[in-house]
């Protein structure tokens, strides 16, 4: 049978994964329905005030007594923490782990190997700060967890938890947090508003079964003592695998955090191969320092890093504004990701050349454009693009009914759903929408007239990149020269992101061609990824497979195994019918010949691979009954009831919520 080659022009929608039914909703209804909070490179919610503990807790949606209403379905109507707090009945995630506790600035007396000066300072503290029965209970509750793992019982209901209650005065909070983690590092504290949990620390339980507990016990108690140039040793070993598990454990759980390295015993022979494995602190690195052009002062650049809070908001508009306010550029600012302009959401920003205090003093400036800043501060560095873990959602979908000819019930339908994408996986990317307003209604006469002039008359004043891009095609010509020089009137970190948007549009093209294709079977000349462990962005090519015929026929691989490379020029294409489209489209689009290094651009762009599924974490949802009351004559009304549904998730960087809500919904948007 002969292929399609108009399949890519022709194919609109993305292939689905799921097998259940769906149902139709709408998204977007206002901003305040689709709530974005970035995730950082520590696990951390970045709309959380520094000066307080920060944690990633399970994200759970407003209870229904609090919103039988429209007015109470605003996100806005509730504070992040306090949605969280409300009891409502949630799935379990994918990763229901809660996020460490990590204490700010505090210091604590430690000594070389971690520990604390002894368990009675810690029993003093507790006794300080807790009640008698408040004491007693938590004792108890740790006991219980030892117990249970010791019995090989398995950790799950309420009581695999315990509420130490509210605590108003942070400085208490934080001095608590330390005090339980090393008194018992077999648990872990987590704060929900004010709210102190204690909790199993599960990662504790398999280090456990990779070294004795008194090794995972003071292991975990150096951890959290968090003191500047210790270091902690493991007991020596001889076998050489269970070294190397023990690496992998702590770089996965801890890498961002510690490092590993081997050392041999004092006195190691061929007689006794014994090796330990120590651990330390990474150390902060620091940019270097730009001197004065006369004399040997030394000047540090300055860097502040922010939260922005930004409503209904593009990015580079947002960008945009605050350089005016600031009297700096746009590429001073740097992100770790781009974010929806219809929504709100909260991102990691940092900004150079402006101190705490100047951007502090633009916080009632900036509201009226439907943004805020907080936690600001002083950092050494600037953010690069992917410096996240990746973003939670909080969404509302409304109007909730069934597919067309489907009779079963609605509640059934949408549980079916979210519980069948809780356990598969959903597609990673979904193309930009395109909007009628202004902007694109401006774009669409350049593309026909190309008049920059005319266009540049067309374009609002907010939108900095483009009239400095029709700026410059105004003066140098739509010429070659003229888009060499417009590319150039951008920021580098602009620069980047259109290549990046590009690659993602095609790689997310492969995906749907991929999946209509060959469906869910590993086909021969599918790319693989042989280690699981290894993010995305981070693949090498060493760790990429070409599948053969023979593993085609021994069913060896997974479709979670499978990758499709990001254009670049250090990647290689799928051989099969996957490759041939690649070559296709870059044909189309004149790349055919493009090796992605272009100096004449400034542009050098390796490429990555990517899985083609992933699986949306920590999910939570609960159905919300909205009445619409209609007056038809004094005393009396229509109340007619309809289904919103609130959902709650995490997805890895560069996935999109868009795409998840599609695989759960069937249903285009």
């Amino acid at each position: 049978m002969e292929e399609d080659t108009d399949f890519r022009i022709r194919f609109s929608s993305l292939c689905f994964i799921t097998d259940h039914v769906g149902f139709h909703g709408t998204i977007k209804s206002s901003p305040s329905d689709f709530v974005v909070i970035e995730i950082d490179e520590q696990g951390q919610l970045v709309n959380k005030a520094s000066d307080e503990p920060i944690h990633k807790v399970n994200k759970i949606l407003p209870g229904p007594n609090n919103l039988a209403k429209k007015t109470n379905l605003d996100p806005q109507n509730l504070s992040f923490e306090e949605r969280s707090n409300q009891e409502v009945n949630t799935l379990a995630g994918c990763s229901g782990d809660d996020q460490n506790y990590e204490p700010g600035s505090e210091k604590e007396d430690t000594i070389e190997d971690g520990t604390s000066k002894g368990e009675e300072e810690n029993i003093d503290v507790l006794g300080s700060l807790l009640d008698e029965k408040t004491n007693e209970l938590l004792n108890r509750f740790a006991c219980d967890v030892k117990e249970k793992w010791n019995s090989n019982t398995e950790l799950i209901g309420p009581s695999s938890e315990f509420s130490l209650g509210r605590i108003l005065d942070k400085n208490q909070r934080a001095i608590l947090h330390s005090a339980i983690r090393q008194k018992f590092p077999f648990l872990i504290t987590v704060g929900k508003n004010s709210e102190i949990v204690v909790k199993p620390n599960l990662e504790y339980k398999e280090l456990c079964h990779l070294v004795s507990e008194e090794e995972a016990f003071d292991f975990f108690k150096y951890l959290d003592a968090k003191k500047e140039n210790s270091k902690f040793t493991f007991k020596p070993d001889i076998n050489k695998d269970h070294r190397k598990a023990v690496h992998h454990f702590i770089n996965k759980k801890f890498g961002n955090l510690v490092e590993t390295k081997s050392f041999p015993e004092p006195n190691y022979s061929a007689d006794n191969p014994k090796v330990m494995i120590t651990v330390r602190f990474r150390e902060k690195a620091h940019k270097p320092r730009k001197r004065f052009l006369h004399g040997c002062q030394e000047r540090r650049v300055i860097y502040t890093a922010f939260t922005l809070r930004k409503e209904n908001l593009e990015m580079f508009e947002a960008v945009g504004f605050l350089a005016i306010k600031l009297g700096v550029i746009p590429s001073d600012f740097s992100y770790a990701g781009l974010k929806d302009k219809k929504a709100i959401t909260y991102q990691a920003m940092v900004v150079r050349k402006v101190t705490p205090e100047r951007l502090k003093n633009i916080e009632k400036e900036i509201e009226k454009k439907r943004m805020n800043v907080f936690n600001i501060r002083s950092v050494d560095d600037s953010l690069r693009l992917g410096q996240l873990k990746g973003n939670h959602f909080d969404i509302v979908i409304r109007n909730l009914k069934n597919q067309i000819n489907d009779s079963a019930n609605l509640r059934e339908r949408i549980l079916e759903a979210v519980e069948n994408v809780k356990v598969k996986a959903v597609q990673l990317f979904l193309t930009p929408e395109e909007l009628d307003d202004p902007v694109n209604r401006a774009k669409k006469y350049f593309l026909q007239t190309e008049d920059a002039k005319g266009t540049l008359s067309l374009m609002p004043e907010f939108k900095v990149r483009e009239r400095a891009l029709l700026e410059s095609l105004h003066r140098f010509g739509v010429t070659e020269e003229g888009c060499i020089q417009a590319w150039f009137s951008f920021p580098h970190s602009m620069r980047i992101f259109y290549v990046h948007a590009y690659s993602s549009k095609i790689w997310n093209e492969a995906v749907s061609y991929r999946l209509a294709t060959y469906g869910s079977r590993v086909v021969e000349g599918d790319l693989v990824c042989l280690d699981e462990d290894i993010d995305d962005e981070h693949l090498p090519s060493s760790k990429v497979h070409l599948v053969t015929e023979e593993e085609e026929s021994a069913n060896t691989y997974a479709i979670h195994q499978v990758v499709l490379p990001v254009l670049g020029y250090n990647i290689q294409y799928p051989k099969n019918k996957l490759g041939k489209w690649y070559q296709e489209v870059l044909s189309r689009d004149g790349l055919q010949t493009c090796r992605f290094k272009i100096p004449t651009l400034k542009l050098n762009v390796p490429g990555c691979y990517r899985k083609i599924l992933k699986h949306p974490c920590n999910l939570s949802y609960q159905l919300i009954e909205e009445h619409d009351i209609d007056v038809t004559k004094e005393g009396s009304h229509i109340d007619e009831a309809t289904l919103s549904l609130l959902i709650s998730f995490d997805l890895d960087a560069s996935c999109y919520a868009t795409v998840c809500l599609r695989e759960i919904m069937k249903h285009d948007f």
